[in-house]
């Protein structure tokens, strides 16, 4: 397990408006946290460093670029091996529709977040990517109707301590 880093109200306070909007200049952040642009750059710098942000993500709407349905697919994988695992995840990364991929404990090994252009190219991806494989022993789906961005994620203390204070 990572080992966390001690953060203080100005990292605190950083990274929340980091994570609201990751395209805000060091100037502005700067201002908004009271510290001079150098500090700043200092501190997101540190914070790069530890480990604590680990890069900036573009954020795409999966229905403007024809993907309007998204779905949650729970694949069970037989014999659970780890020749066999390095190769499915490999497969499942690499495909098009696919958003996100976890590994899971419980009855289910993955959980696969999918975006595809409706029901039928839904169906064509479980039955010719998953289910056509032999090692996929069964696939559950999920459709989503609604999805909802949350955070920002701060350690637990100070999470706790900045939603009772707000």
């Amino acid at each position: 397990m990572a080992e966390s880093v001690a953060l203080d109200p100005v990292d605190l306070h950083i990274l929340r408006l980091l994570q609201n909007d990751a395209r805000t200049t060091y100037r502005e952040l700067a201002a908004e946290v009271g510290v001079a642009p150098s500090t700043c750059l200092d501190r997101v710098t540190r914070l790069r460093r530890s480990g604590v942000i680990l890069g900036h993500r573009l954020s795409l709407d999966p229905a403007r670029l024809g993907r309007g349905l998204q779905a949650l697919l729970m694949v069970q994988v037989r014999p659970h091996r780890r020749e066999l695992i390095g190769p499915f995840v490999e497969r499942i990364r690499a495909l098009p529709e696919s958003l996100a991929l976890f590994h899971l404990t419980g009855p289910d090994d993955y959980l696969v977040h999918v975006a595809v252009t409706d029901m039928s190219d839904l169906q064509r991806l479980v039955l010719d990517e998953f289910t056509s494989q032999r090692e996929v022993a069964r696939v559950e789906t999920r459709l989503i109707f609604q999805q909802w961005e949350c955070g920002p994620l701060l350690p637990p203390a100070q999470g706790r301590q900045a939603s009772e204070a707000g």
